[in-house]
């Protein structure tokens, strides 16, 4: 099952911006580790209006079960254990046929 994850920074937080530059290269570093196995099926980053500034990210992922993706994903992936995402959405998904 694929996973849509949408990690949002937060706008009224003042340190989230340093914060997310502190964690850029172990996320960076877990999401390449994702994508040479085959788990990582999209990524990158999402920004505000002002099309600059850093908003959240959007990442689509891959794993037999949704237990498996919370232990394997939302629990190690950087900007989570790291507290860049204030707030984490989660929709499982599902590819259209012409996209597999």
């Amino acid at each position: 099952m694929r996973f849509v994850t949408i990690g949002l920074i937060g706008s009224t937080d003042s340190e989230a911006l340093a914060r997310r530059e502190a964690a850029l290269a172990d996320h960076r570093a877990f999401g390449k580790g994702l994508l040479e196995a085959g788990i990582l099926k999209y990524g990158g980053p999402l920004f505000c209006d002002d099309g600059t500034t850093p908003a959240g990210s959007i990442m689509v992922v891959e794993y037999p079960t949704e237990e498996e993706y919370r232990a394997e994903f939302l629990a190690k992936e950087p900007f989570a254990t790291q507290g860049v995402w204030k707030t984490i959405t989660v929709h499982p998904h599902k590819p259209a046929p012409y996209f597999e």
